[in-house]
């Protein structure tokens, strides 16, 4: 069996993006961070790691991967995160669409979904 034990996320300040995803997620440092590195694990134990590496790039304008987090209030989690640090990125949204994109302060996107039936079918 496998599964996934973290994600790597690329960062550009090890620092403010260990507080603002320990503060989206409910998440804490494993350890002390390291200048290039830190490792966020839920406080519960379960589920996967957020793993931080510095970068020297940009967040990818077109990035390949993102993060749905699922939110029974969409509305006051997306407050919530945009009071933490997060912005609204600029999305040619469908008709319906279930979630929110937003950038973390390094630029890198992550969605917002609606929690419920809609969300099961991400």
């Amino acid at each position: 069996m496998i599964r996934i034990g973290s994600i790597v996320w690329g960062v550009r300040d090890i620092p403010r993006a260990v507080e603002f995803w320990s503060a989206v997620l409910g998440y804490a440092p494993l350890y002390e961070p390291d200048v290039d590195w830190a490792l966020l694990a839920p406080a519960g134990g379960g589920g996967p790691q957020l793993a931080l590496k510095l970068v020297g790039s940009e967040a990818n304008p077109s990035p390949r991967h993102h993060l749905d987090l699922y939110a029974d209030d969409q509305a006051a989690e997306a407050d919530r995160l945009r009071g933490l640090g997060a912005t609204d990125v600029e999305w040619d949204y469908e008709e319906g669409a279930d979630y929110l994109v937003l950038a973390d302060p390094d630029g890198n996107r992550f969605c917002v979904v609606a929690a419920g039936e809609a969300a099961a079918s991400h």
